[in-house]
This record gives C-alpha cells, structure tokens and sequence, in this order.
C-alpha cells in the first residue's frame, strides 16, 4: 500500500465528502483557517487560476493533510469525524460502536454514537483508525496503515559487517591518508580540522578515516564520539557509518549509540562503539550529571565535530571541560569538520588556531584558473554541480535596521521574518516564478516561517504542482517518506523552515529557492549546499539557485549571498530564459 494517497484515492475521497457525505465550502475552509483561505482565494484569482469552489477546496485539503486527513485531536477534525459517522444508518453504527467500545462509557443510544466516536484517540493505522475508514468507504491510506515505523526510535543498534560502496575518489582518498597519517602520528594529541567543499563528501571521509583507525579500539572498549548539531545529521552520520562497516567487511559487529532525541542508555548497554550525539543533549545531560556520558568520556578513543564552526559555543566548552576533568589534558584525537569554499577562510584559520589543529585538505592541480577559483576544479571534474545563480527583481528596497537583527545569532529576527512570510505581493512574485518552472523540476524551497513554507505548498498544490512541506515538528517518519518522494521525482517541490540545511541528501536536486533572506554566510553555504551534488557523485550538472531577497540590504550593503557569489566565483544571471539546460 502506498504511504499517501493516489490520484485514485484523492479523487474517491473528494467524491464521497462533497457528494456522499455532504461536507460544505463553509466547514472545509476551516481546515486550514479563515486568513489562509482568504489569502489563497486572492492568491489563485491574482494567478488567473479561477475561484476556489468546493471541489478545488477538498482537493487541495486531501493532498495537503494526505493520511493525516482525519487524524488528530483538534476541534475540527473531530467535527468532521462526527459529521461523516451521523450519517451511518444505526445498524452500523451500533456495530462500529461495539467493535470499537469507549472505556468507561456504556452508550446504548445510537444518536450519542457519533461524538463519542469522534473524540476517541485516533492511532495511525491502528483498528479504530481502520475500521473508521473501512465503514465510511474511504481508501485505507487514510488510516495511517501504511507509514512506516520509526526505526531511529531506538537509543542503540548492532551494525552486522557486509555492504558494498563505492571507492573513495582521488582527492578523498587524499585527505584519507592526511588524517590517517596525523592519528598514526600524534595518537592521543591528534588534532586536526579537515575542509572540503560542500557536497564534496567530508562526512563519508572522515568516517572512513576514523572508523578505521578506531577498529581495533572498539574490541577494548573504546568509543567514537561524533558530535553533531542537529538530528538530521546525527542520522546521516549513523547511515554512513553503517555502510561503511559493512562495506569493510569487518568480521565483528559495530555498535552505535543514539545519544540525541532524548534518547536513553542503559548502562549495560555500553560495550564500545559509536557514539554519535547532539551537543544539546550533550550539554543538557553533562549539566545534569549523566553517568553514561562520564562513562563514554573516561572511555573516549576519538572525537568528530561536525559542522565544527560552531565549536566556538560554551556547550562545546562544557565538553571538553568535563573531559579534562575525567581523563586529564592530553583527551584524545579530536577532528572538526567543516566546508569552505576551496581555500582558506578567516573562519577556518580561527578553527585551526583555536584547536591547534592540522589543517587537512585536499591538494589541488597548480593551474593558474584553480589559484584564482578553487571551486572551478571540482565543477570541471564534476564533484560538485555548477551554481546558477539569480536574484529575483520584487518589491521596493528594504533596509534591514539594527532592531531587526537577532542580538543572539546575529541573523534577522523572527518577528522581521513572519512580516516578510505575509507580504502577499512578495508571494505572488514566488509563487509565479515557481510556476514557471517546468513540470518534473526538483525544487527544494527555503522559506520564512513555518506558516510561509505551508501557505506557499498549499497554493502550489492547488495549482496542480505537487508539493510537501517539512518542518521540526514533521514526524520522522512522514519526513522520511517525503523525502524520499522529493528524490524519486513524485514530489516537485519540498518546502521547510530550518530543518533542510544540513543532514539531508538529495542529489538530483535542480533547484534551490532561497525565500527566507539571511545575513549569515554558514547558513547560506548550508542551504544552497543542499543542491550542489556533481554528476560524479550521483547529483547534477548544474543546480539553479533563485534568492528573493535582492531589495534587501543592511548598512547599504547586500545580505550573505554577496559573499556567497563572490567567495564561490558563482555564475550570476539576470534570467533563466536561455541558460536552463
């Protein structure tokens, strides 16, 4: 069965609600608000795309909400729950009831029935959820029954040896031995801090570095800590990790920890292995004095710190700070990891002086055009995709004032963001151009806020360009789900707010639509990374990338993609028409 609904069952479902069960214009636009229906109804006429009757309404509610349609505890799916089951006849009713029996209630009358039934717990695919869906004749997909589980629920897991990858390129294999050589060499003092390109494959590097090197340190007892700053790249070392060992053959077993989401470990769990966390959970259980984690530091054989420009936080320091405490001032071998655009940057020099680090990158051919753009040599041996890159005209110019700026991150503040999410003549300039995509386009959509990245879906949709949002507060597994339908080209465009900047791989990503402006270069390289895959590495020639913040400037100055443009020797366009191959 599939996971979301098929043309077929979207088409039933809207014929049964309107047709069989009578569900109004009124009652649908309560589903997604009475200012988002407004919105959407002003976007779709300002589109030429007609008005939104009850059938567009339904539709566009179905593919949104997708198995979820009739899920939650909400007053309004509720509602709906109650409107469909009155207008069961009472036989079978009296027999959904009774199949599906209230605890403490002991309801004889058919006409109690319905809200009762309405507000019972809703379990994806679960048997009420089943037998609701079943007895009103709507597609099974609407009871959950076919999302996964949840298989990184689990606090460790036990990786049995045999896979197959494929072999590091050149430059990887380069930077393999640097690091090999510096652990080799320095042991328990190593200190290094390895560069590459996004997209230039670091994390599979540095796994196949230390993991090695760790092998025979796991039979002792010893731990490989990787640190990471958020869930998604907590599990996408855990998938490379996973391959690699079993691509090595190794004859043992590898276990890895899950030291992040909260979840626990059991002291008789702990054996060796690969520990991989979040610095926020490090953090919180280092405060809260965890002995697992004082027992993973005394035992520690190695530390990874991805995305290693943050090391600079206190939550880093707290780390080291207790390691020193339990194992003395010589700790172990700890690698940063981080990408920069081909040559050093203040930023990575600041890394290194902080560390005291080896700074290890790959060596590239002496060409007069490699000095000038490092970045020319990945393109030309397709490692990495060529950016396009346009800034989209919209709108009068915006100077970002200091009470705009987040004093924290330094970034434009939340408030500034949910202003610019409900700007309607700067959607429609989005929404157009994402219309003038061509079908079957791989577009990976950055937006202002969660409620920006869920409106702009929900016109897409409408418009017949099928679309998903994900957000932190997706369920791992409906991400997942999404995800892979973005990859496979079921999915035009994924929409997010602050979950798609690391951790997430989708090579054949066209794309990238850069929506939310930033002043924070990090956060750029991270978002337009996600599109810049080469064709040797599974991913594409070029990767578009649009900014809708060009009328934006701090200080008379331009946000963060100047310096993206600039540092990434980027092909800058005044249109498409002409360069889309």
């Amino acid at each position: 069965m599939n996971a979301f609904p098929t043309e077929r069952d979207i088409r039933l479902t809207v014929q049964l609600l309107i047709e069989q069960y009578g569900v109004d214009k009124n009652f649908l636009a309560k589903f997604i608000g009475n200012e988002n229906y407004e919105d959407l109804t002003y976007m779709l006429l300002n589109l030429e795309e007609g008005e939104m009757d009850v059938y567009k309404l339904a539709r566009l509610i179905v593919i949104n909400k997708g198995p979820y349609l009739f899920a939650g505890s909400n007053s309004v799916v509720r509602e709906l729950r109650a409107i469909l089951l009155r207008q069961l006849g009472d036989k079978e009713l009296i027999e959904l009831y009774d199949r599906n029996q209230i605890s403490g209630k002991n309801i004889k009358s058919p006409s109690y029935m319905p809200n009762a039934l309405a507000s019972k717990k809703w379990t994806m695919g679960g048997k009420w959820a089943r037998d609701f869906t079943q007895a009103l004749g709507f597609p099974l997909v609407f009871s959950g029954i076919s999302i996964p589980k949840d298989q990184s629920a689990v606090p460790f897991q036990d990786i049995e040896p045999k896979k197959s990858l494929p072999p590091l390129v050149e430059y990887q294999l380069e930077v393999k031995n640097k690091m090999l050589r510096v652990l080799n060499e320095e042991e328990d003092k190593a200190r290094c801090v390895v560069t590459l390109p996004t997209g230039g494959g670091k994390t599979r590097v540095a796994v196949e570095s230390f993991i090695e090197w760790m092998q025979p340190r796991f039979s002792e007892g010893k731990y490989l800590l990787w640190i990471a700053q958020g869930e998604e790249l907590c599990e996408q070392a855990i998938s490379c990790i996973t391959d690699m060992w079993q691509d090595k053959e190794f004859t043992e077993a590898l276990r890895i920890y899950r030291y992040f989401g909260g979840k626990k470990i059991q002291e008789e769990n702990l054996v060796g292995g690969a520990v991989i966390a979040s610095i926020q959970q490090l953090y919180t259980r280092i405060k809260n004095k965890d002995p697992i984690i004082e027992e993973i530091l005394k035992h520690c054989g190695a530390v990874i710190i991805d995305e290693a420009h943050h090391a600079t936080a206190n939550s880093y320091k707290l780390v080291f700070d207790k390691a020193r405490e339990l194992v003395g001032e010589k700790l172990f071998p700890i690698c940063g990891l981080t990408a920069t655009p081909g040559r050093s940057n203040d930023e990575t020099v600041d890394l290194v002086n902080q560390f005291e680090a080896y700074l290890i990158h790959p060596t590239i051919p002496k060409k007069e055009e490699y000095e000038n753009n490092p970045m020319l040599y990945f393109r030309e041996e397709g490692f990495l995709a060529e950016p396009i890159f346009l800034l989209h005209e919209q709108g009068e110019e915006v100077e970002v004032a200091d009470y705009m700026i987040d004093e924290e991150t330094g970034d434009l503040n939340s408030e500034f963001l949910r202003v610019l999410a409900e700007n309607q003549e700067r959607n429609f300039h989005i929404i157009e151009y994402m219309m003038s995509l061509s079908q079957g386009s791989s577009a990976l959509v950055y937006a202002c806020t969660v409620d920006h990245a869920e409106f702009l879906a929900m016109v897409m949709n409408s418009v017949g360009r099928k679309s998903a949002v994900i957000t932190a507060e997706t369920p791992k597994q409906i991400r997942k789900i999404h995800i892979e339908a973005f990859k496979k080209g079921e999915i035009e465009f994924l929409f997010n707010y602050g979950v798609l900047t690391t951790g997430f791989d989708a090579p054949k990503t066209d794309h990238i639509l850069i929506c939310r402006p930033t002043s924070s270069i990090i956060l750029y390289e991270q978002m337009v990374g996600r599109g810049l895959r080469g064709a040797k590495f599974g991913g594409t020639k070029h990767c578009y990338i649009v900014d809708f913040s060009q009328n934006m400037k701090r200080h008379g100055k331009p946000l963060a993609y100047a310096r993206f443009i600039n540092e990434w020797q980027v092909k800058a366009i005044n249109e498409m028409d002409g360069v889309m191959v």
